[in-house]
């Protein structure tokens, strides 16, 4: 069991490469670790199938985990199943977000997207473009304090 906290304190130093204040854990995007003889294998959730930046997640995931001197060998699959969903990103990956700027996913029950703005918290908002520099962001404009500002886009089953 020690070997496998270590893996998962280890992953809380991943950070998303497109959103670095975030780690993948904190972004929900580790579905399991597995290990087995000193061999680690991990399942993640992509945040979009088409995201750029999956090859560098998954090699980040590989140098870190293999930084610890226990493991052999690791392995990270990208999995379809279960879909990665805004509701794993953890409160902690949240408060980063609207840290960073990037207003973070609420819970989404799939109807109504309301997109508190990070810097002052009005709901004001409105969709400026739904294409934003990453397909997990959408750009926003707050009426209120008349900041642009990137959210998540919200991803439900």
């Amino acid at each position: 069991m020690f070997l496998k906290e270590r893996v998962m304190e280890v992953l809380e130093t991943v950070k998303d490469p497109e959103i670095p204040v975030v780690s993948v854990v904190d972004l929900g995007i580790i579905h399991e670790v597995h290990i087995s003889n000193h061999r680690v294998t991990i399942e993640a959730m992509p945040t979009f199938s088409g995201c750029p930046a999956l090859d560098m997640i998954k090699r980040n995931i590989e140098l870190a985990v293999e930084s610890i001197p226990e493991v052999d060998f690791v392995t990270v699959t990208f999995i379809r199943y279960p879909i990665w969903t805004t509701n794993l990103v953890s409160t902690k990956g949240r408060e980063a977000l609207k840290k960073f700027g990037i207003a973070p996913p609420e819970e989404h029950d799939g109807k109504e997207w309301r997109v508190p703005c990070p810097y002052c918290e009005s709901v004001y908002t409105t969709m400026d473009n739904i294409f934003g520099p990453a397909a997990c962001r959408s750009i926003l404009y707050c009426r209120s304090c008349k900041n642009p500002f990137e959210a998540m886009k919200p991803v439900s089953i």
